[in-house]
């Protein structure tokens, strides 16, 4: 079992909708008995929340449906439970990388790392239109199908 946890600032825009795309991808492929996914936020702003409505939306266009997700905020325990957590930007990698112990089992990296042709970091759609989230869908779905490929799928 392959446990995998994406994380953003608040966990409702970015973060659900990778662990939406990436749970979907690994439903196509037959996979999800393998895998335990989840996602939360490095602030705690909008725990308990579901995800953003624009986000939701967007996701429900692509056939992901996220809107059962509710936002939490990143636990000391998951730098022990979870194999790869990944950041959506620099900012909250770097918090991740603070808060995670020295003997962290996870490694901790920016799931963007290793996808040709996007930027590094997944941009924040939270304050822009509905293409943000859009352009947010796209990088996501380009960087769960390398992860799988890392992973021999």
């Amino acid at each position: 079992m392959k446990r995998v946890l994406f994380v953003c600032l608040g966990n409702i825009c970015r973060s659900p909708s990778a662990q939406g795309v990436f749970e979907a991808r690994l439903a196509q492929r037959g996979l999800q008995q393998g895998y335990q996914v989840d996602s939360a936020g490095t602030g705690g702003y909008h725990a308990g929340e579901p995800p953003d409505r624009r986000a939701q939306a967007a996701a429900r266009r692509r056939g992901y449906d996220i809107s059962g997700q509710r936002a939490r905020a990143v636990r000391d325990g998951d730098f022990h439970e979870f194999d790869l957590i990944l950041a959506m930007d620099r900012s909250n990698l770097a918090n991740l990388l603070q808060r995670a112990p020295a003997n962290c089992r996870a490694q901790v990296r920016l799931f963007m790392t290793g996808v040709e042709g996007w930027p590094q970091e997944v941009p924040d759609p939270y304050f822009g239109g509905e293409q943000g989230f859009e352009q947010v869908l796209d990088m996501l779905e380009a960087a769960s199908d390398v992860l799988l490929a890392e992973h021999g799928h």
